[in-house]
């Protein structure tokens, strides 16, 4: 299995962008996906998560309102779409995928780093101010 990030970039605040995250050795269809990002100097925090159903999302509090995380199963790709960015969103992004038996009982209550099995090696977000 192997995920694979794109998208990040250097961009102004204020500014946005779409991470995607694709797969190959496994199928998002039916699978929890997250996404985490790491700023330097600090611990991997999730930003936004999805249960099986994409009726059960969460998003930590930073970013709730500018982010938005969706799956487009024919594609088998996930994304990030990243809106009004601060400088303090700059960090590495990790896409991340949960199996089905912990993504149907998704609650949206947080990302919980343990359940996902699955990452990508991340990709760059700086925002200059």
């Amino acid at each position: 299995v192997q995920l694979v990030e794109s998208g990040g970039d250097l961009v102004q605040t204020g500014g946005s962008l779409r991470l995607s995250c694709t797969a190959s050795g496994l199928t998002f269809d039916g699978y929890g996906i997250g996404w985490f990002r790491q700023a330097p100097g600090k611990e991997r925090e999730g930003v936004s998560c999805m249960g099986s159903s994409t009726d059960s999302t969460y998003y930590t509090e930073s970013v709730s309102g500018r982010f938005t995380i969706s799956r487009d199963n024919a594609k088998n790709t996930v994304y990030l779409q990243m809106t009004r960015l601060k400088p303090e969103d700059t960090a590495v992004y990790y896409c991340a995928a949960s199996p089905p038996w912990i993504a149907t009982v998704f609650s949206g209550d947080g990302c919980k780093e343990y359940e996902y099995d699955w990452w990508g090696q991340g990709t760059p977000v700086t925002v200059s101010s």
